[in-house]
């Protein structure tokens, strides 16, 4: 289960993406940090069981393949890009 999403930095900006397309649901405060806190566990849960399983491993690399690229779609581009100052140089 080598694959460039396979490792915990990407996870973390998948929840982390994840959690703010969610805030453009409503939802907001403990509820977010319950959020994040149940899909990182699941992501970890899953992420241990394809090291494991093979045919588990294949299909979540596809569906963290699938949530990147609509991760990204959806706006966590603009969200970086307004929170991380340009560099002048």
């Amino acid at each position: 289960m080598n694959d460039i999403l396979g490792n915990g930095v990407n996870f973390l900006v998948i929840v982390f993406g994840l959690v703010e397309f969610a805030k453009k649901f409503g939802i907001s405060g403990q509820k977010l940090t319950a959020l994040s806190m149940v899909l990182g566990v699941v992501i970890g849960v899953f992420y241990k069981l394809g090291q494991k399983y093979a045919a588990v491993g294949e299909w979540f690399n596809v569906v963290m393949f699938g949530l990147a690229v609509g991760l990204a779609a959806s706006g966590i581009y603009d969200f970086m890009k307004r929170r991380i100052p340009k560099v002048e140089g």
